[in-house]
């Protein structure tokens, strides 16, 4: 029987007993109809599983007994970062979800020229927030208890400075430079993959990719969605050079 996997926002120790955030504890007993004495695996993104026991399954309240904790060992040792540029609604959910499901370790979402949904501060924070809790859901399902990191959307030349260094930086270009088969080891910081909006990158937006270092990666003869774009160029990556080989 497969045990109920949440994830939490606070730290956690084998031996000691919590209450929980009020997410988890909506989660686990509105959800998943936990009760007490049942079983369940808390995670916070530090890399470990960490199995607990629902012990006060109150109105309000949520108290687990955390019994052992357990380092994971199932993140890629390819770091992919994947520069996104915003989609609408669903379709930004989508990414994510499957992006993390895939083993991405960072996401940095860009507004770009042409990116269609455009969000005030207000609106931006509860996006973000909407986006992490899609992150973290998918870490739940997949498996991961290393949460993939996920800032606010950044206008383009914003976002080249969050990249980590000594990264392969690629683009899909039906006309690229490198395809699959011609990338060697990635290095120490890994690969980006940037992915335009629905709109694509504008003239501009190529020009500044082109400065910052990104190659034209060709993924075949024919042009991709954005929400198809990304999770395919993070499986081919994974595939090529990561742990889906």
């Amino acid at each position: 029987m497969r045990v109920t996997r949440c994830p939490v926002s606070m730290p956690l120790q084998a031996g000691q007993t919590v209450s929980l955030p009020e997410d988890a504890a909506n989660h686990l007993l509105r959800v998943m109809r936990l009760r007490e004495g049942d079983a369940c695996v808390l995670f916070n993104g530090d890399g470990h599983d960490y199995a607990a026991t629902l012990v006060v399954a109150g109105k309000r309240d949520a108290q687990v007994r955390v019994e052992a904790a357990t380092l994971l060992a199932n993140e890629s040792a390819l770091r992919i970062t994947l520069l996104q540029g915003v989609a609408r609604g669903e379709k930004m959910d989508l990414i994510l979800q499957k992006a993390t499901e895939l083993g991405v370790a960072a996401v940095v979402p860009v507004n770009a020229e042409r990116t269609e949904v455009k969000l005030d501060a207000a609106r931006a924070e509860k996006r973000v927030a909407h986006w992490n809790n899609v992150v973290q859901s998918a870490c739940g399902q997949s498996g991961r208890a290393v949460i993939p990191r996920l800032g606010p959307p950044l206008a383009l030349a914003a976002a080249m400075a969050v990249l980590p260094a000594d990264t392969l930086r690629l683009t899909l270009d039906p006309e690229g430079s490198h395809r699959l088969s011609t990338l060697q080891a990635a290095p120490a910081g890994g690969v980006v993959i940037a992915i335009g909006p629905e709109g694509g990158w504008s003239p501009r937006d190529r020009q500044q990719l082109a400065a910052a270092g990104f190659q034209g990666l060709q993924l075949g003869p024919r042009i991709l969605r954005t929400e198809t774009a990304g999770l395919a160029a993070i499986a081919a990556l994974q595939a090529r050079l990561g742990d889906m080989g």
